[in-house]
């Protein structure tokens, strides 16, 4: 059942710069093609998951070449994911079992705390072993090509954004209610039944329950497009296992001089790790970029970014140049960034948008 309340979102069904930069995405959508998370689990690795990290991904590395091979296989029409059963140890089952042991010196994000998670502790972050969500709902307000999106708001941040406009979600990670990846797949099942074209993971950021929500998609039935919503400070193992689940990166480009970074969001070495993930996800899957325009940050952090996109990602990424910050929770210890941004800031960022040559901007 389709229920679309936004003109744009069944408009952008026939704009074919946003279907070419996001086609598969939209047949999984249409229900010509099955989430890559269900070939995932297709997947077949020979591997015991007692062995030794090590021997675990090396199995994953081997798993990674066949789910791209199957994966072709099945996008050409040459098999059928349903005449292929599901193997008694699968690629989805690995990266669950890696995510799992992760957490006992957790580095799901590049600040690598390394603290235990099973037995309680939490890291910068704040988030325990058992993820906690605010709230879960049908979300009108994202991009055209995701609404209706079901949107799942994890608690806990691995940023410290002086802004933020979640900040009693992200800054809070003991707030909201526990949930289990069993209750999170039934309600992504239920979500795609009543009209959604994904389920959209965010908080907060999602990259702290990373273990929770590939558990989720392993227990999920339902081809139902999955969309990492994040800040992209993942780690590099992180990356490794969100190869192959995923349909959609949303990803949050903000900061280009990474002292603004620091100042802003409390976070070491952005650009290093932000643009890195952003390679990796362009190779792994599909990608919607957003970019929110911050006061007197054109210079220093839009311009270039715009360039960065361009140059290595190319010009068909699907990109949002966003308006909507707002000076609440800690701006107004910062003079700098206590306004909104003004029409002109707003329209040179779009202009500088079309002089370095994006071509596939959300409208």
């Amino acid at each position: 059942m389709w229920r679309v309340f936004r003109p744009d979102a069944v408009t952008v069904l026939r704009d074919q710069k946003a279907r070419k930069s996001l086609s598969r995405y939209f047949a999984v959508v249409e229900r010509k093609l099955p989430a890559r998370f269900l070939v995932c689990k297709r997947v077949k690795v020979k591997v015991d998951l007692s062995v030794s990290n090590g021997e675990l991904w090396r199995a994953h590395e081997q798993g990674l070449k066949q789910f791209r091979k199957l994966l072709v296989d099945v996008d050409d029409g040459k098999v059928k994911l349903s005449d292929v059963k599901r193997p008694k140890v699968s690629l989805l089952d690995l990266k669950v079992e890696l995510a799992r042991r992760i957490l006992k010196s957790c580095h799901f994000c590049e600040r690598r705390c390394g603290v235990d998670r099973t037995v309680g502790k939490g890291g910068v972050c704040g988030v325990g072993e058992r993820s906690r969500i605010a709230s879960e709902f049908m979300h009108h307000g994202e991009e055209s090509v995701l609404v209706p999106s079901y949107t799942i708001f994890f608690t806990g941040c691995t940023f410290h954004c002086q802004f933020c406009q979640n900040w009693d979600i992200s800054q809070y990670p003991d707030s909201g209610v526990e949930v289990s990846p069993q209750t999170l797949a039934k309600l992504a099942e239920g979500a795609r039944r009543n009209g959604a074209r994904n389920v959209n993971w965010v908080g907060g950021n999602p990259d702290p329950n990373l273990h929770t929500i590939l558990a989720a998609l392993n227990e999920c039935k339902t081809s139902i497009a999955s969309v990492w919503n994040s800040n992209m400070y993942y780690s590099l193992e992180a990356a490794k296992l969100l190869f192959g689940t995923q349909d959609v990166y949303l990803s949050d480009f903000k900061w280009y001089d990474s002292n603004c970074a620091l100042r802003y969001s409390k976070v070491p070495k952005y650009l290093e790790v932000v643009s890195r993930n952003h390679r990796l996800a362009f190779e792994d899957a599909e990608l919607i970029i957003r970019h929110l325009v911050m006061p007197g940050h054109i210079s220093c952090c839009t311009e270039p970014i715009l360039k960065w996109i361009v140059k290595n990602l190319g010009p068909m990424v699907r990109t949002n140049v966003m308006s909507q910050y707002r000076p609440i929770y800690l701006a107004d210890k910062y003079p700098e960034i206590n306004r909104r941004i003004t029409s002109e800031e707003y329209e040179n960022a779009l202009n500088i948008a079309k002089e370095v040559g994006l071509q596939n901007l959300e409208p």
